[in-house]
């Protein structure tokens, strides 16, 4: 008989249980909108606390109980802080361009008004596609994550967790919007506060060793300064996860609707700190856990850790905290999705614009969360799904966020960058197994290549399609300076 920690009964009433309270939550808070753009970004009212508060619920979703342990068994401490630093890092990166582009477009609503201003329709349409991408993987990862747990602790059937974590959710938020999902955001977030505290509380009080002697003592190559790994995952996990999430537009929706700077500013720096040290801490569970048990499965090194004594409390504590982290996500990710078809639909469809375009893009939504459901219910692995979104925006962040100061970058230049980064990228990204990738072991046999470039594949993937349009916007430049 397979191990389950309560029975499928109790995880599902679990979950419905913390989806009534929000969907009651969205009813009772919810207010008719007066317009896109109060649905898009509320009032623009928002002070620090709802504003941090938000921050953190939005971008922490039910990934950190997978991704940041899963990185720890294998790249080590430098996954960890890597990994860390990248999610937390975006909150700073917004505190430097979050106010400027406030001052260039006051009614702003996307991060794509700078982008159809600054590069045109092309580099619009582009990015778009980057972006959706992006965002509709998130999405999908997310159900998959919280499906994941529930077939984990009680062998609740994937699709079934994936069907009503979406009903939950599109019940509330495809009626209230932003506005409600900043509502929602403070419960899922003090929820996802005090059951973190209370991890960290359980797990390090049940060590026979403090933690870092019982890293040390079993597996000390995962702390060690020459293990490569722990430097190539680091920068891999920095590079890939920051990158992506200045593309998120549900930050920059929260972006829009602080009340002035001054509030934005203490949201963000608050935020990047309370989000570093939480995926710190998720991270530094799967060190913990692979000491103990060298054969954890990755993905589930922190279930293994504090699910070990199979308190009913405890598991039930979880999954209140993966419903809360699930439902904050993904009420952003679908308001997200909703606000760049709602602004920039034309740019997809012609029919998706004029009066009815909430009602179309609701539509869309509702369509976009059944391939959701059936891609979520094959339960494809997290981490590499995230990996593969992170690539695509991580190839056109230099040529896009740079062009804010550079003038010279024109269209033609960053279109180039961005397909040159995306080709090169993926031609070294690893196949699901990380053994090989379409380069490397495809096209050309693996033995013609270096054990750095068989060992580091993900790492080169992304160092790539970052560094490769940095050297075409850099000679570009260089070679205008001369004329």
């Amino acid at each position: 008989m397979e191990k389950t920690y309560i029975s499928a009964q109790t995880s599902i009433t679990t979950t419905i249980i913390v989806g009534l309270f929000f969907i009651a939550l969205g009813y009772l808070n919810n207010k008719k909108t007066s317009n896109n753009e109060n649905y898009i970004v509320g009032e623009r009212n928002e002070n620090t606390f709802s504003l941090t508060a938000s921050l953190v619920a939005s971008s922490l979703g039910a990934w950190i109980l997978f991704g940041p342990a899963s990185a720890a068994t294998w790249g080590g401490i430098g996954a960890v802080i890597g990994y860390a630093l990248g999610t937390a890092t975006p909150m700073l990166l917004l505190y430097n361009f979050g106010p400027k582009i406030r001052k260039e477009f006051p009614r702003g609503l996307t991060l794509t008004d700078f982008i159809k201003k600054r590069f045109g329709n092309g580099i619009l349409k582009i990015s778009l596609f980057l972006i959706l991408f992006y965002l509709t993987i998130f999405l999908i990862a997310e159900v998959t994550a919280i499906a994941f747990l529930l077939n984990f602790i009680s062998k609740v059937p994937l699709w079934i967790t994936s069907g009503v974590t979406l009903i939950i959710c599109l019940l509330y938020i495809l009626k209230g919007g932003f506005k409600l999902s900043i509502i929602t955001d403070k419960y899922q977030f003090s929820f996802i506060m005090l059951i973190i505290v209370v991890s960290i509380f359980l797990i390090l009080r049940n060590l026979d060793l403090p933690s870092y002697e019982l890293i040390k003592q079993n597996s000390p190559n995962l702390i060690d300064k020459k293990y490569v790994p722990n430097y190539t995952a680091g920068l891999t996990f920095f590079i890939a996860v920051s990158a992506t999430n200045l593309f998120h537009q549900g930050n920059w929706q929260r972006v829009f609707s602080a009340k002035n700077n001054f509030i934005l500013k203490s949201s963000l720096i608050y935020s990047s700190i309370i989000i570093f040290f939480i995926v710190f801490w998720m991270g530094y569970s799967g060190l913990i856990s692979y000491s103990i048990n060298s054969k954890v499965i990755p993905d589930l090194a922190f279930f293994d850790l504090i699910l070990n004594k199979k308190n009913s409390v405890v598991v039930i504590g979880i999954l209140i905290l993966a419903m809360s982290l699930t439902l904050s996500t993904i009420d952003t990710l679908i308001n997200a999705i909703s606000s760049l078809i709602i602004i920039n639909g034309d740019q997809i469809n012609k029919k998706l614009d004029g009066k009815g375009i909430k009602n179309k893009t609701n539509l869309i939504i509702l369509l976009l969360s059944i391939l959701v459901f059936i891609l979520a219910s094959k339960g494809y692995s997290i981490l590499y799904l995230f990996l593969l979104a992170d690539l695509l925006c991580c190839a056109a962040v230099v040529t896009i966020f740079y062009g804010f100061f550079n003038k010279q970058i024109n269209s033609n230049l960053a279109a180039f960058c961005i397909i040159c980064g995306l080709i090169f990228g993926l031609l070294f990204f690893p196949s699901p197994n990380f053994q090989n990738s379409i380069l490397v072991g495809n096209l050309i046999p693996i033995d013609n290549f270096s054990i750095f470039i068989k060992s580091n594949l993900l790492f080169i993937s992304f160092a790539i399609s970052l560094i490769l349009p940095s050297l075409f916007i850099f000679f570009y430049s260089l070679r205008n300076s001369f004329r």
